[in-house]
């Protein structure tokens, strides 16, 4: 019997949830394939528990902006991207499958570039985002270190965490393995100057990046 759980608004909005218990994973594709292509909801499953979420503005402005941060960063240090947005990672032999706010292949770009994802067999992404500003019923750490995501950020609305996957477990850590240089202050100073203007804050950001990269050339 599948119960029905409504969230309790008990923290500031950013989303919209329903989760749903004691659905195996046939179910859970029939879910997702029911539901339509253009639809806003993104759904998380974890062994039974299917959790849909409805991003909320303050969800959706933290999503995209920090989407924009990694693609700053990713363009001026010189990296390849393939963005994987919200796509459907599925994973039958964990019985888990997940539809992040952001996902890149960055480090293993080359393995998929000019196709389409195949996690049967290519590694998953480098780096996945979620922003989950009311509470969520999923482990998410655990969800992604077990898919082998080996760097996962999760953002609250307002605190920026990452972790590193180590000996299949997440470990915390203060900055990206990927951008090692980067400060946490960088992210939420670029969140608040795009409040006022999203255009003026990237125009500033990429400055600001170029010129902390010269001078970390200049250094080396």
């Amino acid at each position: 019997m599948v119960a029905i759980v409504p969230q309790a608004n008990t923290q500031p909005i950013g989303e919209k949830r329903v989760t749903l218990r004691g659905l195996n994973w046939q179910a859970y594709q029939q879910i997702l394939h029911a539901l339509p292509q253009s639809r806003g909801a993104r759904l998380t499953y974890d062994r039974g528990i299917l959790e849909i979420t409805m991003p909320l503005e303050d969800h959706e402005y933290a999503s995209e902006l920090m989407g924009l941060f990694i693609r700053i960063l990713v363009g001026e240090m010189g990296f390849k991207l393939k963005s994987m947005r919200s796509t459907t990672l599925n994973r039958e032999d964990l019985n888990r499958g997940a539809e992040p706010d952001n996902a890149y292949y960055i480090q293993n770009q080359p393995m998929v570039a000019g196709r389409n994802v195949n996690l049967d067999q290519d590694p998953p992404p480098d780096l996945v985002v979620e922003v989950d500003i009311t509470h969520t019923d999923i482990d998410k750490n655990r969800l992604y270190a077990a898919m082998g995501v080996p760097e996962f950020w999760r953002f609250n609305g307002q605190e920026w965490r990452i972790f590193q996957l180590q000996d299949g477990a997440y470990q915390e850590c203060d900055r990206s393995p990927t951008f090692s240089w980067v400060e946490k202050e960088y992210l939420y100073q670029f969140l608040e100057q795009a409040q006022q203007d999203e255009i003026a804050a990237e125009k500033t950001f990429r400055a600001f990046v170029q010129q902390k990269l010269a001078n970390i050339n200049h250094e080396s």
